[in-house]
C-alpha cells in the first residue's frame, strides 16, 4: 500500500465479538490506588475464579477486595438481596473499615436485573458508609472499562465547594480543639505565585502516584495548577468539583467518565491526545496550555531531550512493523508513539472506537504518519480474529500485539509477539516513562537477535512451514 492511498484514516468495522479481558479486572489496579476502599464484587463462582487467576494475591496479603458470590436462591429470588448484602457490608466495615465500599456488579446482577443501584442508598444511610454501584460487566466493550465505569460513579460523588467549605470549618475547628499548633500546608500561600491565573483543572484516569506527581510537575512547569486528580489516593480526597471546572484524561479508555463529567457536572471536556510518549506527553500538554492561553516553555527541547535516551531502543525497532489485535483500547495512543520510532503500522483492531472522546490522538496519529512518511494504518473496530490471523500471515509483521490467547499459536507460526494487558499495568504516560514502552515492546525482537546466534529462528521457521 502507498502512501497515496491512504492519506487520510479509514475505519471498518467487524463481527461485533469483542476478544478481551472481563472487566471486573479493573479491581486489580483500582483498590491499590484507593487506598482507603473496598470492592465487593457480586457474581457467579466463574467470577471469583477469575479474579484469583487474574490477581493472583496472597492470602495473607489481605487485598481490599472481596466476593458475593450469588447462588441458586439468589438468581431465584427465593432470598433476600438486601439482608444479605447488609451482612456481608457490616461484616466488611467491621474487619476492615473503608471510606467507601464499591460494589461491582456483573454479568449475572445484570441478567436478574439485580437493583443495585436502588439497594446501595438506603443501606448506606444504614451503615454509615458510602456505596457506590459500578456496573464494570462483561457487556463492556474493552476490560479497560471497568475502570471507566467506576470514576463515572465516583465523579457523582465528588464534593462541590460548599460541601468542601464545610469539611474544612469542621476539620480546623477539631485542630483548634486538640492544639496541634502546626500550620495547615493546604492554606499556605507560598505556592501561589508559581501558578497563572487560569480555572481550576481536574485530571482523570487511575495512574501510579509516581506518574501522578510527574505529570503534575510537568504541568506546574508552564504555570499550570491541578487542583485535583480522579481517583484520589484516598476516597476521603476526592476532588472537588464545580460548574465550569475544566476536565482532562490521561487515558484512552474513559469517555463515560468524560461524559459525566461534561453532563452531570457541567465541566468543560479538554479534548487532547493522551500523555503516552514524549510525542504524546508535549501535545497534551501544549493542548492544555492553549485552553489556559498559556504560552508553553522548554517542551521541545524536553521531547527532544527524552528522544535522544531512547535512541539505543528506538535503532532496534525502526524500519519494522507492527500490527494490533485489539485488547485494551490502548492501540492508538501506542501505535502513534511506535510510529513515531520510525516503525510502520498496517493495521489497528481495536475492540471499540470512541471518535470524539479519542478525536484528538487520532488528529495526532494522522500528523504523526504523514511526518515520518509512512502509511496511515487502517482502524478496524470490533476485529475477527479468525480474519486477522489470515492477514497477520499475508502480511509477516515484526512484531504483534496481542491478548494473551493468541500469543502462543502466533509464535508457533514463527511470529513475534507481544501481551497487550502488560500495557495497562505498566507505568507508560509521561516523557520518563517512554522508555518503560520500549522496554517491554522491544523484549521480544531482542529474544529473537539472542536466538539467532543458536539457530533458533531457522528451526522455528522450518517447524511453521511444517
Amino acid at each position: 500500500m502507498s502512501v497515496a492511498q491512504s492519506e487520510a484514516l479509514t475505519f471498518e468495522c467487524e463481527t461485533g465479538n469483542y476478544h478481551t479481558f472481563c472487566p471486573i479486572s479493573c479491581v486489580a489496579w483500582l483498590y491499590q490506588k484507593i487506598e482507603d476502599s473496598f470492592f465487593l464484587v457480586i457474581g457467579t463462582k466463574t467470577c471469583g475464579y477469575f479474579l484469583q487467576n487474574a490477581m493472583g494475591v496472597m492470602i495473607f496479603a489481605e487485598p481490599r477486595y472481596a466476593m458475593a458470590e450469588l447462588e441458586e436462591g439468589d438468581i431465584s429470588a427465593q432470598l433476600n438481596d438486601y439482608e444479605e448484602l447488609k451482612r456481608l457490608c457490616l461484616q466488611i466495615k467491621r474487619d476492615r473499615n473503608p471510606s467507601v465500599i464499591v460494589w461491582i456488579g456483573t454479568c449475572t446482577t445484570e441478567i436478574i436485573k439485580m437493583d443495585l443501584e436502588g439497594l446501595a442508598p438506603k443501606l448506606e444511610s444504614e451503615i454509615g458508609i458510602p456505596i457506590v454501584v459500578a456496573r464494570a460487566n462483561g457487556l463492556d466493550y474493552a476490560f479497560t472499562q471497568g475502570e471507566d465505569t467506576v470514576l463515572a460513579a465516583m465523579v457523582q460523588r465528588c464534593p462541590s465547594k460548599v460541601d468542601k467549605e464545610e469539611e474544612k470549618q469542621e476539620r480546623n475547628a477539631i485542630q483548634k480543639l486538640l492544639s496541634f499548633g502546626r500550620k495547615n500546608e493546604q492554606d499556605s500561600p507560598e505556592t501561589e505565585t508559581e501558578y497563572g491565573n487560569h480555572p481550576p483543572l481536574v485530571l482523570f484516569g487511575s495512574l501510579p502516584d509516581p506518574v501522578v506527581t510527574q505529570l503534575s510537575l510537568e504541568l506546574k512547569k508552564q504555570g499550570i495548577a491541578v487542583s485535583g486528580w480522579l481517583p484520589s489516593k484516598r476516597y476521603t480526597e476526592l476532588p472537588v468539583i464545580e460548574e465550569g471546572y475544566y476536565a482532562c484524561g490521561v487515558n484512552p479508555f474513559l469517555s463515560r467518565t468524560a461524559t459525566t463529567f461534561m453532563r452531570r457536572r457541567k465541566c468543560k471536556l479538554i479534548g487532547a491526545p493522551f500523555p503516552i510518549g514524549p510525542d504524546g506527553t508535549r501535545a497534551w500538554i501544549e493542548k492544555i496550555c492553549s485552553v489556559f492561553g498559556i504560552e508553553p516553555q522548554g517542551l521541545e527541547e524536553r521531547e527532544a531531550q527524552i528522544w535522544a535516551n531512547l535512541e539505543d531502543y528506538v535503532q532496534l525497532i525502526r524500519g519494522k512493523s507492527v500490527y494490533f489485535m485489539g485488547d485494551n483500547l490502548l492501540e492508538i495512543s501506542l501505535a502513534r508513539f511506535l510510529i513515531r520510532c520510525g516503525m510502520t503500522c498496517p493495521e489497528i483492531g481495536i475492540p471499540y472506537m470512541d471518535k470524539r472522546y479519542q478525536g484528538a490522538e487520532l488528529k495526532l496519529l494522522e500528523e504523526t504518519c504523514h511526518q515520518m512518511g509512512v502509511p496511515v494504518p487502517k482502524i478496524i473496530e470490533k476485529p475477527d480474529n479468525y480474519n486477522q490471523l489470515q492477514r497477520i500471515q499475508q502480511m509477516q509483521p515484526d512484531l504483534v500485539i496481542t491478548g494473551m490467547a493468541h500469543a502462543n499459536p502466533l509464535e508457533a507460526r514463527g511470529i513475534s509477539t507481544k501481551w497487550s494487558v502488560e500495557f495497562t499495568f505498566a507505568q507508560i504516560h509521561g516523557f520518563t516513562n517512554a522508555r518503560d514502552i520500549l522496554e517491554l515492546v522491544t523484549r521480544p525482537l531482542r529474544r529473537n537477535n539472542n536466538l539467532k546466534d543458536l539457530g533458533w529462528d531457522r528451526l522455528v521457521k522450518e517447524e511453521a512451514k511444517v
